[in-house]
This record gives C-alpha cells, sequence and structure tokens, in this order.
C-alpha cells in the first residue's frame, strides 16, 4: 500500500511542478505587484493544517533538517529571480534556468523518497516534504520583495522627477 502512495504522490508532484512551470512562465508576462510576491507563501500556509494529523507531523531533528534544506535550495531561486523595468513597471526577468531548477528540485525530491520511503511513513516524509518547500518559499519570496521594493522605489523617485520637470 506504501508504494501505491509513493508512485501516486510522485505522479502528483511531477504534475504540480509542470503546473508550477507553466503558471511561472505565464507570470512573467504580467508586472510584479507586492500582492503577487507575498500571498504565494500566505496561501501555502494553509498546508500546515496537514500537522493536525498526527502521522504527518515530523520528529524536531527531522523539522530542522527539511526546513535547512529547504532555505539552501532557496539560494538557487533567490540567485535566479530577476526584475527588469519596462514601460515604467516591473517585471520578472525570464530566468531560463528555474525551469532546471525547478526539475532538479523535483528529481531530488524524487530520489529522497525512493532512498528514505521505506525509512519513514508516507504521511511524515509529505510533512517533511511541505517543510522543505515552505522553508525554501519564504526566504526566496522575501528577497524577491527586498529586490522588489528597492527597485519600486528608484522608479517612484524617477517619475516623480520626471513629473516635476514637466510641470
Amino acid at each position: 500500500m506504501d508504494d501505491i502512495y509513493i508512485w501516486v504522490t510522485t505522479v502528483g508532484a511531477i504534475v504540480m511542478a509542470m503546473l508550477a512551470i507553466i503558471i511561472r512562465l505565464k507570470a512573467i508576462k504580467r508586472p510584479v505587484s507586492t500582492k503577487k510576491i507575498i500571498l504565494p507563501p500566505i496561501f501555502m500556509s494553509t498546508g500546515f493544517l496537514m500537522f493536525l494529523y498526527e502521522p504527518a507531523r515530523p520528529a524536531i531533528l527531522q523539522v530542522i533538517e527539511a526546513v535547512g534544506v529547504g532555505v539552501i535550495f532557496s539560494l538557487l531561486l533567490i540567485k535566479t529571480s530577476k526584475f527588469e523595468v519596462r514601460d515604467h513597471q516591473i517585471f520578472m526577468k525570464r530566468s531560463k534556468a528555474f525551469a532546471f531548477i525547478l526539475i532538479g528540485l523535483l528529481l531530488a525530491r524524487i530520489i529522497f523518497k525512493l532512498l528514505i520511503g521505506d525509512a519513514i511513513h508516507v504521511e511524515e516524509l509529505a510533512g517533511m516534504f511541505f517543510l522543505l518547500a515552505y522553508g525554501m518559499i519564504i526566504p526566496w519570496r522575501v528577497s524577491m520583495y527586498m529586490k522588489y521594493r528597492n527597485l519600486k522605489k528608484g522608479l517612484d523617485k524617477e517619475v516623480k522627477s520626471v513629473m516635476q520637470v514637466e510641470t
């Protein structure tokens, strides 16, 4: 039965990764906003409800490991997430590395799951992967927000000075 769960969740992870790539490629076509940066981790936080189900709760050492690996993986996303200004609006720069990073993370997840899937219950493993993902998205989004805010301040100053010159 655990083998079925492992395969079903692996296929689910592949589908989710493909959706994330498609959504990210579509999002690049629209300007970035504070809301678009901050809301995904807030929406994702509902996943913490899984820990109400006791079998999904990893041990404290596993929590530290999962969050730590997520923070390390976030460095790749932070390095490849850049903004550009077009028509006085801020857009994410398209990064060829993003899709490869997501695919690499997916492969790492599948390999981890196959290697330690027998040693750790499926529910507990799900909790660990959720914590890994959350440990990855928080530093990445904080970094994005800081970059965005700095770029927006510069853009606002530029627009303000152009408006003053025109009047």
